[in-house]
């Protein structure tokens, strides 16, 4: 099983110190923003220490190509405003050009929200967005991987058929897909006792071969409700058999699996869960292990 979690990539170790934390879970893989996740400021790409990062990684038995990077979470490419969208556009070219130097295949982005305008607008400014940001980047090696979303708000991106047609827009084989478990749950689509169906709908739908990450995650809300809460593993709505069966099943087992599970709060401070669940997925038995985090 190829799994590994987000993990942090701050501080004077960088990149040296989100493989060592990867490695202290037992993970195979792992995923990284290349600064905080909700502002635009990025260190410059020779203090990030990629070099001894790829050293850590192949003694822990980690292929850098299996390095997920995502992009903030402030880039808007479906929106009208044409400043914030060109400033979206040479941000993640910017991006993917540094990720393709360090070493890794996918760069994960959430598609945006469309505001006023219609889902065909919105999406039609994807598109060509897209469009330009491939042509810039042709030589990177990355993958622009557009996850799948929960549907809050105007967020693009909400269903298969949403994600079909930006696929077709683009039409670029660079243009693949990570399937979140929380964000297709609380999107409406039946994972729990309707996960075969499910996976043929997509199969239909966008294609498996487009299928580059999925996150795992468990969530707090009932299916459909549109809110996007992730919970950790087997403490949800969706519940650990049903991730365990999408964590473990065959025809993915090539690609990145990342857990996004909200930390633990013990009586004195917050502990990441995801040695734990890793454990878990690997064993395929749920146990009770917040409880044990909480006793330390």
């Amino acid at each position: 099983m190829k799994i590994g979690s987000h993990v942090s990539n701050k501080g004077a170790e960088m990149l040296l110190g989100a493989v060592r934390e990867a490695m202290s879970y037992e993970a195979n893989c792992l995923m990284i923003y290349l600064g905080p996740p909700q502002n635009s400021y990025r260190k410059p790409l020779s203090r990030l220490r990629a070099d001894e990062a790829r050293r850590l990684a192949a003694e822990g038995n980690i292929d850098f190509a299996d390095v997920v990077i995502h992009a903030p979470y402030i880039l808007n490419l479906a929106q009208e405003d044409g400043s914030h969208r060109r400033f979206a556009i040479d941000y993640m070219v910017s991006e993917i050009i540094d990720a393709g130097i360090i070493g890794a295949k996918n760069y994960v982005f959430h598609p945006g929200n469309r505001l006023k305008l219609s889902v065909e607008e919105g999406i039609d400014n994807i598109a060509r967005a897209l469009r330009e940001i491939i042509e810039r980047t042709e030589e990177s090696g990355v993958d622009l991987v557009v996850e799948t979303m929960s549907g809050k708000g105007t967020e693009a991106g909400k269903s298969f058929k949403e994600l079909a047609l930006l696929i077709k827009a683009v039409d670029s084989p660079r243009l693949k897909i990570c399937f979140d478990t929380c964000h297709a749950h609380d999107a409406g689509y039946d994972i729990v006792s309707g996960y075969e169906e499910t996976i043929a709908l997509f199969d239909r739908e966008i294609g498996l071969d487009r299928l580059a990450v999925i996150h795992v995650n468990d969530s707090k809300n009932e299916r459909g409700a549109r809110k996007d809460r992730h919970e950790n593993i087997g403490y949800g709505k969706i519940g650990f058999d049903a991730l365990y069966r999408i964590a473990s099943d065959p025809r993915f087992s090539d690609r990145p699996k990342i857990l996004e599970t909200p930390y633990v709060k013990t009586e004195n401070r917050e502990v990441p869960p995801y040695r734990e669940e890793i454990a878990m997925l690997r064993r395929g038995r749920f146990h009770d292990f917040i409880e044990e985090l909480k006793k330390g």
